[in-house]
């Protein structure tokens, strides 16, 4: 074989690796975050090729698995790429470590979400980690705004006219459960008592039965950016404890998200 056909055999392999290295990259910035085993099947890409692709991407620092679930997501590098899904994952890849970080302090569930759509993604948790979780498999739930206390810390914190257009958009969707929570006066209060206080609540069985919840947003340089969540079952402790006993440190770990994205 000549070095010509040796080099135009090398340059179309590699040009072919490059290819679907990009589809895969699109792929992962369209969705936000996605498995391995998924992306396979969306670009017809065998499993194997996938994961080696990955890991290149990876090593590129392009992308990067989140520390909590098999999830891919997009990095700050393939923020051109992107439509915000990149702060998305810098703050995953910032909260992933800090959430088995304070394990040994909160064993209660944490959760990180960013708003979507009318709803609260989860995009890390600990439920799969903490002994005291009676949920499994929550990365990528969609929470309800108005009967958790995520939705209410990010409906409490967020601009005025950002808050009207999710309330006019949730009234469209007509949800039953969400009427009583629509009331002008209700809603008054609870922003009121939620900024004043700094976190917000979800302690009456409005969304689980069984558990209550605190919430606290994660703001830097003025944008709101998700909010951090502890979840505990409501017969083993009551509201006031778990203010007094978790309030601060929940702050402290938004905290520590904001402080430490680039600036």
């Amino acid at each position: 074989m000549t070095r010509a056909s040796t080099d135009s055999k090398t340059t179309g392999g590699g040009v072919r690796s490059l290819a679907r290295g990009l589809a895969i990259l699109r792929h992962v910035n369209r969705m936000g975050e996605v498995r391995p085993g998924d992306i396979a099947k969306a670009t017809g890409l065998p499993r194997p090729t996938v994961y080696r692709l990955l890991e290149t991407l990876e090593e590129l620092g392009y992308v990067v698995f989140s520390a909590t679930s098999g999830y891919v997501r997009v990095t700050r590098l393939a923020a051109a790429l992107g439509d915000g899904h990149a702060v998305t994952s810098e703050i995953c890849q910032i909260t992933g470590p800090l959430f088995a970080e304070y394990a040994g302090r909160v064993v209660w569930p944490l959760d990180l979400t960013v708003y979507n759509n009318a709803a609260m993604i989860i995009q890390e948790t600990t439920h799969n980690r903490s002994p005291l979780s009676i949920d499994r498999g929550m990365t990528g739930y969609k929470l309800p705004i108005l009967r958790t206390s995520a939705g209410r810390a990010y409906l409490s914190f967020c601009p005025d006219q950002e808050r009207q257009i999710i309330l006019d958009h949730i009234r469209r969707l007509a949800d039953p459960e969400d009427g009583p929570f629509l009331e002008p006066r209700w809603l008054d209060r609870l922003i009121s008592e939620t900024r004043a206080r700094g976190i917000a609540v979800r302690d009456a069985g409005e969304f689980r039965a069984r558990t209550a919840s605190l919430a606290v947003p994660i703001r830097s340089e003025g944008e709101l950016l998700g909010c951090i969540s502890l979840i505990w079952i409501r017969s083993a402790m009551n509201t006031s404890k778990a203010l007094e006993e978790f309030g601060d440190t929940l702050q402290e770990i938004a905290a520590r998200i904001a402080g430490s994205l680039p600036s």
